[in-house]
């Protein structure tokens, strides 16, 4: 029998008061919140789709050797997002989700179970990863490390449950400069979407305000969650300290991420479904393209710390057994 706490996912006005003063409190409790519309708000799947999206992260950052992985961790891994559609690329072969969320690794073992994949979980602090030394041979994570308080503990306590040999891949971190134009174009998508719905012609592109509220209830603990944004190169430096070989870090999505913001922003304020298909092919490609451009041309000539996104990787030093 499972010894996990249980999900809470209808915070109280008194809970998310707290939860002000408690990252890890808030972590839990925005995460509770989210886990059953979470895979719908980001555009996650477990098709071909995210499959493609996920093995290319772990391949830009470590390359394609060593695969398949035997036995891999996912530290705060939501509904399951990069692990499984790492597992279905064949980057590993059995899995472990972790999250501090009762209600996401409840999400993710469904998500798991759906797909037929080898997969346990347990609701665990990153902090205190509660496993065995030299237990499993990939530690990986997606959009994780800037809800952590303590990053460089984490990554010690990552390189302490990974064997000898063993690499860790974090992928989706904000660097510092990234956070600041999407935070600020997310804001002014969000603020334009909802005023100009509430316009006659424009009625039926608005969310009921009560689902607003509840988005902006969520927002206020999105605030508190989010921790840290980062430089790559003192990210580099934090994996290093916390004891790394091979420490590296690559960024990504410039352009991409100046169209991401604005179209996800947007995609969470009209009603689920209303945008359609054609939209949201209309998005992905705009955003395959807007990428190619950021790998093929920008990284040449924009400084990395201009890019959105932070990915990070090291090995476990030791004798490979």
């Amino acid at each position: 029998m499972s010894t996990d706490p249980a999900p809470n996912p209808h915070a109280t006005a008194e809970q998310v008061e707290a939860a002000r003063h408690d990252a890890k409190l808030a972590n839990v409790l925005y995460h509770d919140w989210e886990a059953g519309s979470y895979d719908e708000k980001w555009s996650i799947s477990y098709d071909e789709r995210c499959i493609t999206y996920a093995a290319d992260r772990f391949r830009l950052v470590a390359g394609d050797t060593g695969w398949p992985y035997g036995r891999a961790l996912e530290l705060g891994s939501g509904t399951g997002f990069f692990l499984l559609n790492l597992m279905q690329a064949g980057v590993a072969t059995r899995g472990s989700v972790t999250d501090l969320s009762p209600g996401m690794v409840g999400a993710a073992l469904r998500n798991a179970e759906h797909l037929g994949l080898d997969v346990d979980g347990r609701v665990a602090d990153a902090e205190r990863i509660p496993y065995d030394d030299a237990t499993f041979d990939l530690v990986v994570g997606h959009a994780v490390l800037h809800h952590i308080p303590d990053v460089e503990l984490a990554l010690r306590e990552v390189l302490r449950v990974l064997k000898p040999g063993g690499r860790f891949v974090f992928a989706g971190e904000p660097t510092r400069i990234g956070d600041a134009y999407a935070r600020r174009l997310g804001a002014l998508t969000w603020k334009a979407t909802t005023t100009l719905t509430k316009l006659g012609p424009l009625s039926g592109w608005r969310r009921p305000q009560t689902e607003l509220d509840e988005s902006s209830r969520a927002a206020a603990l999105e605030a508190v969650v989010d921790i840290h944004v980062f430089d790559p190169a003192e990210l580099e430096d934090t994996a290093r300290r916390a004891g790394a070989m091979d420490a590296r870090v690559v960024t990504e999505e410039f352009s991409a991420a100046m169209l991401g913001w604005p179209v996800r922003t947007f995609e969470a304020a009209v009603p689920p479904g209303k945008l359609g298909m054609r939209w949201a092919m209309f998005a992905y490609r705009s955003w395959q393209r807007l990428s190619w451009l950021d790998e093929n041309v920008l990284t040449h000539v924009v400084p990395r710390a201009w890019f959105y996104n932070a990915l990070v990787t090291g090995i476990k030093g030791g004798p490979v057994g």
